[in-house]
């Protein structure tokens, strides 16, 4: 192994080490990215250390130049926009409402309240994209509901979890908005190619809920307290869904037919939500200091890790561990094919010590160009990448979604029972994987039909 391999090694082995000491993940990424910037100037030649220092005052640094490009850059617009729609729509009252009126509907049926949750998620994810907000709105609203009725609890939790996360799969969703920006590719072709998997995921989570209601109907009995079901039931569940669909045709279809940039979507998407919550009454200076707050703390958090992954990224390169990494994948004793699913399978175990931002920052970039000399099409290869991180959410020790849920149910339900609830959606997740990675056409479908279309 040559020295700048052993180098490269030896940065990746003190990033995974350093995740364990507590410390921001953005400082860890920005300190180890000087430290080995101070190890190769100090003791490598072949370390192209002038792109880092000035040449006179009146110049910039590499680094400061690629800090400066992402700030100005026009995509990441969209980050604050779509983090404020998702804040202000969860305020607005439109899923209690959901909650409500789908619970009269479709509550009266073995497994129809952990069905009502995933149609509620599936909304929710089409119109806001925040997992945690989900998360916890979801849980709020419906684990009393299940617990009251006997629902499993795990069945309760996992369902709850897992709709949760979908938001950050079906567009419009913030990490479909950083892959692109992180490979260079059309928002709008991965918001379309990510369409069929988000939604086909969601009908997945549904059919296990049947199988469950059918086959195990203790863990999912039908109420015995429900008014009878008439027009007027109807009528107000289909009004309850007008407003995320309003919401949902702003943005997804001014980006889907050409009328609007995936970032001017955004800002129709903001001040949708806004203009919700104002027609619930929810809307009021309050309300509207609470949600500017939020969505500042989430957007400064994720630049924050842009920030530091940059500089990282930056370093790891110019150590050649672009081309190491290359290299590695490329020698493998594997076909195109396992090579990506390698690269999946990566992707997977990392999921479970980090989140998905930092696994696009710092894996995705390293892989995709890989996959692409392989002659893989980029669209589907990231689409594959999302619906794997899909997993990252659920999978213990650092899913999040598992803190949110937890968090809200307190001593109701034990950490146990949310992992056993989640195990069978982590399976589903890997399932829906593995048919978008058979079958191509469930991401590539829909980019293309657009494209004969205009």
């Amino acid at each position: 192994m040559e020295t700048y391999e052993i180098i490269v090694v030896v940065l990746m082995v003190s990033f995974i080490v350093m995740l364990f000491s507590g410390f921001p993940i953005a400082w860890i990424l920005s300190g180890i990215g000087l430290w080995f910037t101070l190890i190769a100037i100090a003791g490598y030649d072949w370390f192209d250390w002038d792109t880092f220092l000035l040449d006179n005052w009146s110049d910039y640094t590499i680094i400061v130049d690629r800090l400066w490009a992402l700030m100005e850059n026009w995509v990441l617009v969209a980050l604050p926009m779509f983090i404020y729609m998702g804040l202000m729509l969860d305020r607005s009252g439109v899923a209690e409402s959901l909650m409500r009126n789908f619970v009269n509907l479709f509550g009266r049926y073995r497994g129809g309240l952990a069905l009502t949750v995933v149609l509620i998620g599936i909304l929710l994810a089409a119109s806001t994209g925040i997992v945690g907000a989900s998360v916890v709105l979801l849980a709020v609203l419906s684990i009393p509901i299940m617990v009251e009725q006997h629902y499993s609890k795990s069945l309760a939790a996992g369902v709850v979890a897992a709709s949760g996360t979908l938001g950050i799969l079906i567009p419009p969703s913030i990490m479909l908005v950083v892959m692109a920006d992180q490979l260079s590719i059309s928002v709008g072709d991965l918001f379309m190619g990510a369409m069929i998997p988000g939604v086909m995921l969601g009908m997945l989570y549904n059919l296990w809920v049947v199988f469950v209601a059918i086959f195990f109907p203790k863990a999912a009995p039908a109420p015995t307290d429900m008014p009878p079901l008439n027009l007027r039931t109807v009528f107000d569940c289909l009004l309850a869904m007008v407003p995320p669909l309003f919401l949902i045709l702003a943005v997804l279809g001014s980006i889907f037919f050409g009328i609007a940039t995936p970032t001017e979507a955004s800002g129709l998407g903001a001040a949708g939500a806004t203009l919700l919550a104002l027609l619930n009454g929810r809307l009021t200076l309050k309300v509207v200091r609470e949600v500017g707050e939020a969505t500042m703390l989430t957007t400064a958090f994720i630049m924050g890790i842009f920030l530091g992954a940059t500089a990282f990224a930056l370093v790891m390169r110019s150590l050649g561990g672009d081309e190491f990494i290359a290299h590695q994948l490329s020698s493998l004793p594997f076909g195109p094919n396992m090579i990506v699913v390698f690269i999946l399978f990566i992707a997977f175990v990392a999921g479970f010590f980090l989140d998905w931002l930092e696994i696009t920052l710092i894996i995705l970039p390293l892989v995709a160009p890989v996959v692409k000399d392989l002659g893989f099409d980029l669209i589907w290869f990231t689409v594959m990448f999302a619906v794997c991180l899909q997993t990252s959410f659920l999978t213990p020790p650092v899913g999040f979604s598992l803190f949110y849920l937890k968090g809200v149910v307190g001593k109701d339900i034990t950490t146990m029972e949310i992992y056993r609830g989640i195990i069978p959606f982590v399976a589903i997740q890997l399932f829906a994987l593995g048919l978008v990675f058979k079958y191509t056409g469930l991401v590539l479908w829909l980019p293309r039909l657009m494209y004969s279309s205009h």
